[in-house]
Protein backbone atom coordinates (compact mmCIF):
# COMPACT_ATOMS: atom_id res chain seq x y z
CA UNK A 1 0.00 0.00 0.00
CA UNK A 2 1.19 3.68 -0.66
CA UNK A 3 2.24 5.81 1.78
CA UNK A 4 -0.73 8.83 1.97
CA UNK A 5 1.56 11.34 0.98
CA UNK A 6 2.67 9.81 -2.47
CA UNK A 7 -1.13 8.82 -2.80
CA UNK A 8 -1.74 12.84 -2.59
CA UNK A 9 1.06 13.85 -5.04
CA UNK A 10 -0.64 10.78 -7.65
CA UNK A 11 -4.04 12.84 -7.27
CA UNK A 12 -2.27 16.14 -8.01
CA UNK A 13 -0.09 15.09 -10.65
CA UNK A 14 -3.53 13.97 -12.43
CA UNK A 15 -5.32 16.96 -11.74
CA UNK A 16 -1.98 19.29 -12.65
CA UNK A 17 -2.76 17.42 -16.44
CA UNK A 18 -6.05 17.94 -16.38
CA UNK A 19 -5.45 21.48 -15.83
CA UNK A 20 -3.17 22.30 -18.97
CA UNK A 21 -5.04 19.72 -21.24
CA UNK A 22 -8.71 21.87 -20.53
CA UNK A 23 -9.66 23.68 -23.14
CA UNK A 24 -13.16 25.22 -22.06
CA UNK A 25 -14.40 26.25 -18.30
CA UNK A 26 -16.16 23.31 -18.02
CA UNK A 27 -13.22 20.98 -18.41
CA UNK A 28 -11.70 23.26 -15.63
CA UNK A 29 -14.75 22.36 -13.65
CA UNK A 30 -15.04 18.90 -14.37
CA UNK A 31 -10.86 18.24 -13.28
CA UNK A 32 -11.73 20.60 -10.02
CA UNK A 33 -14.83 18.53 -8.73
CA UNK A 34 -12.59 15.24 -9.94
CA UNK A 35 -9.69 16.05 -7.84
CA UNK A 36 -11.66 17.18 -5.13
CA UNK A 37 -13.92 13.97 -4.70
CA UNK A 38 -10.30 12.04 -4.95
CA UNK A 39 -9.16 14.12 -2.28
CA UNK A 40 -12.11 13.55 0.14
CA UNK A 41 -12.18 9.77 -0.41
CA UNK A 42 -8.49 9.52 0.16
CA UNK A 43 -8.83 11.41 3.00
CA UNK A 44 -11.62 9.72 4.56
CA UNK A 45 -9.74 6.44 3.63
CA UNK A 46 -6.62 7.98 5.71
CA UNK A 47 -8.59 9.09 8.89
CA UNK A 48 -10.41 5.80 9.20
CA UNK A 49 -6.58 4.08 9.23
CA UNK A 50 -5.62 6.33 11.71
CA UNK A 51 -8.64 5.86 13.61
CA UNK A 52 -8.43 1.99 13.41
CA UNK A 53 -4.66 2.84 15.09
CA UNK A 54 -5.62 5.09 17.44
CA UNK A 55 -8.20 2.51 19.28
CA UNK A 56 -5.96 -0.43 19.02
CA UNK A 57 -2.64 1.64 20.98
CA UNK A 58 -5.95 2.44 23.55
CA UNK A 59 -6.83 -1.38 23.78
CA UNK A 60 -3.31 -1.96 24.59
CA UNK A 61 -2.92 0.36 27.60
CA UNK A 62 -6.37 -0.51 28.90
Amino acid sequence: MASYSSQVNVIHKKFNNAVKRAKTKQALNKAYSTHKKDHERLLKKHLREETLMINKAKKKLE
